[in-house]
């Protein structure tokens, strides 16, 4: 049972009360939250330092435009914020941040961390279609029900982790049928009940994991199911992946988007793999054809082992894909199978340590060392 503050306005109306108290009342220094850019919809990750710039922030409005992990990655990669800043993510952005974090490519320091209860987010297709004023009604109908929007992103209808974890504070979202009526806000640290204090609403107890949300986890466990059992007959192996990426156009949007790629610059991008005119010579003497531009398997699979351990399967990496291909389903089936070969919930603990860093003794004898 969790401290919870209890705002009696709709949660959009009640959570921007709270960031406004934050900003005029505490030393809070900036609200770092989607923002709106225009009327059609359009939102962008923005750090709000006034009461008139944070009129416009939208922070539960259903769209990623970026993984926000990402976004303060960079913006804490040199040093921490000097004055303290309230950050609002969805789930798999604080965890993506988080691994951020364990790799030193960020700081958790002066950090007041805001999440929710999250229903996911639509395709950003959804916004150049122009669609995302219908979608709203829906979206907010579908967590007051906790249940699956079919129009949200593929990853965002099979997450099961939409509980966030390391949040100082969490608006609960899913399953609350009054969601037009009041906005509750769980206090999950001493610092959230901090900050909290003296905020417009009332402090009560609720829990977290609610049968509301144990019933959207378990359809969404079934949906990821279904998706795995649809992709795996396409078949498994090789072959199926070249027929899978054969339509890769080598952009490399997927990991520009990806939060866990952070390489200044890439290796696939640098002239060491750069082909030259031998190297064609070569392929095409050896094969009698070759597909231009080439290297894109060794791309995704090269892509794929250093990041799937850390994979929060937020779909970024499909929703850029020009070319449509499912490059968040490969992924996230990758990804979690490796996970669980380790043990492994990517951005659950700060404390733990990314599975690739750590070497125990008993795994060289595995492999046949003495």
């Amino acid at each position: 049972m969790s401290k919870a503050l209890k705002i009696k306005k709709g949660v959009d109306k009640g959570l921007n009360d709270l960031l406004e108290f934050l900003l005029k009342s505490k030393d809070i220094k900036g609200i770092f939250a989607l923002k709106k850019m225009n009327e059609n919809g359009a939102v962008s990750y923005s750090l709000m330092t006034s009461v008139d710039e944070l009129k416009k922030a939208t922070p539960l409005h259903p769209l990623m435009p970026v993984n926000a992990g990402k976004v303060l990655s960079i913006f804490s990669l040199k040093e921490a914020t000097k004055e303290p800043v309230a950050a609002v993510l969805r789930p798999c952005e604080l965890r993506a941040f988080i691994e951020l974090v364990k790799r030193n490519q960020g700081s958790l320091d002066n950090l007041l961390l805001i999440s929710l209860t999250c229903g996911g987010v639509y395709p950003l297709q959804s916004l150049a279609d122009g669609n995302m004023k219908k979608h709203l009604p829906p979206y907010w109908e579908s967590l007051k029900k906790a249940e699956i929007n079919p129009d949200l992103r593929v990853t965002c209808q099979s997450c099961e982790h939409f509980i966030p974890y390391l949040a100082d504070m969490t608006v609960a979202t899913v399953g609350k049928k009054d969601l037009d009526k009041e906005c509750t806000i769980l206090l999950n640290t001493t610092k959230g009940e901090d900050y909290a204090k003296d905020a417009p609403g009332n402090i009560g107890s609720e829990e977290m994991e609610t049968a509301e949300t144990e019933k959207l986890k378990k359809r969404r466990e079934e949906q990821n199911k279904k998706i795995v059992e649809d992709f795996e007959k396409e078949g498994l192996g090789f072959k199926a992946l070249v027929k899978t990426f054969s339509a890769c156009l080598a952009c490399h949007g997927c990991s520009y988007a990806c939060p866990i790629c952070y390489c200044t610059l890439c290796d696939f991008d640098s002239k060491t793999l750069e082909y030259s005119p031998q190297s064609f010579v070569s392929e095409l003497e050896q094969k009698g054809g070759l597909k231009i531009p080439p290297g894109n398997i060794f791309f995704h699979l090269g892509r794929m082992s250093h990041m799937a351990v850390s994979c929060v399967n937020c779909g970024m990496c499909s929703d850029v894909c020009p070319v449509n291909i499912p490059v968040a389903t490969v992924f996230s089936r990758v990804s979690l199978s490796l996970q669980d070969e380790f043990n492994y919930l990517p951005g659950k603990d700060v404390e733990e340590s990314v599975p690739y860093g750590v070497y125990k003794e008993e795994e060289f004898v595995e492999i046949g060392e003495q």
